[in-house]
């Protein structure tokens, strides 16, 4: 199992964003599929203890069974990212099915957002799955900066053992790297062991969490 993405994905897909280019010890936490009470709790939490920053990939449908959940995210200051209404695997839907899902997401994101004052991003974008096509990145790219990764942690593997997670997701970690955890149910039983360590290990490094 791969941690870090493989160098030949970034050179065939230059067009989007798999890591940040950085002399700075700096690490660009992610957490896709949220807002969930609980897991999206967890991560906010165990963020302020190390004053981290990071950005968070909300699901639409979440934001709006969530929204006050959603509000602890704006409130602490992370950055917001698109990751479609319904959680949609890219290659099974038309582009145009693909972009009305993503605008869905994006309005929701705004009206529960709306409360509170938004200092976020909307043009930050992730494909579910990693799943997207040519034509659907081409549709995308005027408007949004979207963002693949560099490291997988794999904290949603329900087989993934949690030491094997927190180590390969520390050994597979650079300078600019893109993670992606998950603040989920499915993954929670991994985010709840491997994110604390993996804050811990990279603070006593000397690193910053930055959003994106």
């Amino acid at each position: 199992m791969f941690f870090q993405t493989p160098a030949i994905l970034p050179a065939l897909f230059a067009q989007l964003e798999w890591r940040i280019s950085t002399v700075k010890k700096e690490i660009f936490l992610t957490f896709d599929d949220g807002p969930v009470p609980g897991p999206t709790d967890f991560v906010l939490k165990a963020l302020q203890e190390y004053n981290a920053k990071a950005t968070f990939f909300c699901i639409g449908d979440n934001v709006r069974k969530h929204p006050q959940v959603f509000q602890k995210i704006i409130q602490a200051g992370h950055s917001i990212g698109n990751h479609t209404f319904n959680h949609l695997k890219g290659w099974n839907y038309t582009t145009k099915e693909y972009l009305t899902n993503i605008v869905e997401c994006a309005k929701q994101i705004q009206s529960a957002g709306d409360s509170q004052p938004l200092t976020v991003d909307r043009g930050l974008f992730r494909p579910p799955y990693g799943r997207i096509t040519l034509d659907q990145i081409k549709s995308l790219k005027p408007d949004y900066r979207i963002i693949m990764w560099d490291v997988l942690t794999q904290d949603y593997s329900q087989s993934m053992d949690k030491e094997k997670c927190l180590k390969g997701s520390i050994r597979a970690t650079r300078p600019g790297s893109i993670v992606v955890f998950h603040d989920s149910l499915k993954a929670e039983r991994n985010l709840t062991h491997v994110l604390p360590k993996y804050l811990e290990h990279f603070a006593k490094e000397g690193f910053v969490f930055s959003a994106l």
